[in-house]
């Protein structure tokens, strides 16, 4: 059995920016966060010029330490660790700066070297990805390095560092702009490097994972790009490898002021992350690979798992998605039985129907997620409580679901009853058609699957389904034990018509007498 949690603070000392969690961490790796603190005070700006951390920045970060420890002693850390990365270990003068951070926030820094910067980075991944399956290769781009971890089927292969952090090479090749000939001679720079660490034959295709501001925000302008702004968290955001390319070619071609006003990019990065980005593009280019994959977590969090003694079980895929459902399910304290009684009959449909009203095989999954927590909002409130599932789905911390898959997955538990999805309701309306033609279908199905569960009781032990030239036949069969089906065939019918609708041809409920009740005979949901 997991023991009680740990609240840890692990401190980030980066070349461009200082980043806290504090967190409280179980012995099988949960980790809860109960607050965060950024600070960005370029420790790295102008150390490959001088080789020396500039006081002004220095006094910055010493102070932004500071008050991070308080906040993290006040929140009651049992233990607060800090580490300093590519720009301290760089330093000539780094003595003097933790001595400094001694002196302002009483921690010790621990300067730690690029490979174990990988290292964290990929224990940070192997908690919030399934890597039990395939190659995967793990990158942290922060300011002052790069960071590559390689791993086959959930076992590390190697870690390598790189001094190609986005602050590092902007300042190097990019101080007068991101013409298109120092782009050239910086992607030229980073491809020639990555050729000695990066064995194409072993590593083509494999998983990408990018770790770092540098992700981040790509995540954050790709899903602006996409119109989807309805998304909370960039977490597992996939993007084409075309797409990173798209992207880099359009910030390169903007001044840094222009850049400023770019949705889904942080305005403090838009001087770097031009850099980032192409470093990111030609490790893809590299590895061939088709794209990546955003993770919002990276060496913090791999930080509080080491302190707190805990290595990852390595996942194989789905396992991450299933356990996190679950357990987002159990905090909202949800109705065990409807909850997988509504999931088993809404997959009855979709394999019945599902092909045929235009649905992927992928969207399975979609909907038994969708299923299985459509009445978490009963949490908040019956009343409305569709819609407050909506809100607590949006807004979960969920592994293995991409932000777009998130909010689908909402939308669709959002309408299994009430009003059917319009375009007037901002939550779907902004959203863009292939994402508006998925939520119909699959609501669709939960309704109806919602609809012959309808007294909670699980009553319908089976449904059988004919699609015929003139109608769709559903007909439920009572459970062993069960006595009458009565309401459940009357909460299928109500909850008929958008089936109806999307099919093009009547619903029929059929019962176990053979009595027959359409969907031409009820008005739309008014639940």
């Amino acid at each position: 059995m997991p023991s009680g949690p740990r609240r840890i603070a692990a401190i980030d000392i980066g070349s461009n920016s200082v980043r806290q969690i504090v967190a409280d961490v179980t012995s099988d790796g949960v980790i809860t966060v109960v607050d965060e603190m950024k600070e960005a005070p370029r420790l790295g700006a102008d150390l490959d010029g001088t080789g020396r951390l500039g006081t002004p920045s220095m006094e910055r970060a010493a102070q932004a330490i500071g008050r991070m420890a308080t906040l993290a002693r006040q929140l009651g850390a049992t233990r607060v660790e800090a580490v300093a990365t590519s720009a301290v270990r760089d330093a000539s003068n780094a003595d003097e700066f933790i001595a400094r951070v001694r002196q302002e926030a009483d921690l010790q820094v621990r300067v730690i070297g690029g490979v174990d910067e990988a290292r964290l980075s990929y224990l940070s991944a192997l908690a919030h990805f399934d890597l039990g399956a395939g190659r995967t290769v793990v990158m942290d781009i922060g300011g002052g390095s790069l960071e590559l971890a390689l791993a086959a089927d959930g076992v590390l292969d190697d870690l390598t560092s790189l001094p190609f952090g986005a602050l590092r090479l902007t300042e190097r090749f990019l101080r007068d702009g991101a013409s298109p000939k120092a782009l050239r001679r910086l992607r030229k720079e980073v491809c020639a490097a990555l050729k000695s660490v990066l064995p194409r034959a072993d590593w083509r295709g494999a998983q990408v994972i990018g770790s770092g501001g540098t992700f981040t925000n790509l995540a954050g302008i790709h899903l602006a790009r996409r119109g989807m702004l309805a998304a909370r968290n960039v977490h597992e955001t996939v993007v084409p490898r075309v797409d990173v390319e798209h992207i880099l070619d359009t910030l390169a071609a903007m001044s840094t002021e222009e850049r400023r006003s770019v949705p889904g990019l942080n305005p403090e990065r838009a001087d770097i992350i031009v850099a980032g980005i192409a470093v990111a593009a030609e490790v893809l280019a590299r590895l061939e690979s088709r794209e990546m994959t955003v993770s919002r977590y990276g060496i913090r969090e791999g930080l509080l798992l080491e302190l707190a003694r805990v290595t990852p079980t390595v996942a194989d895929p789905g396992a991450a998605r299933e356990r996190s459902v679950r357990e987002f399910a159990e905090r909202c304290h949800y109705e065990e039985g409807h909850a997988t009684q509504v999931r088993r009959l809404a997959l009855r449909l979709f394999d019945a129907l599902g092909e045929r009203i235009g649905c992927v095989p992928d969207d399975r999954a979609t909907l038994a997620d969708a299923a299985l927590l459509h009445d978490v909002g009963y949490h908040i409130n019956y009343d409305r409580h569709h819609k407050h599932s909506y809100h607590l789905i949006v807004h979960a911390e969920l592994l293995g679901i991409s932000p777009d898959e998130q909010v689908v997955i909402a939308n669709v538990a959002r309408y299994h009853r009430g009003a059917p999805p319009r375009k007037k309701h901002r939550n779907f309306g902004e959203l863009d058609k292939a994402l508006r033609d998925r939520i119909v279908r699959l609501s669709a199905l939960l309704r109806l699957a919602d609809g012959l569960d309808r007294g909670h009781v699980g009553a319908v032990g089976d449904v059988r389904v004919r699609w015929l030239r003139r109608s769709i036949r559903v007909a439920p069969a009572p459970a062993p034990n069960a006595g009458t089906i009565r309401l459940e065939l009357w909460g299928a019918h109500r909850k008929s018509q958008p089936l109806a609708e999307l099919a093009g041809v009547p619903v029929e409920i059929v019962g176990p007498d053979r009595s027959v009740l359409s969907s031409d005979d009820v008005a739309a949901d008014d639940e």
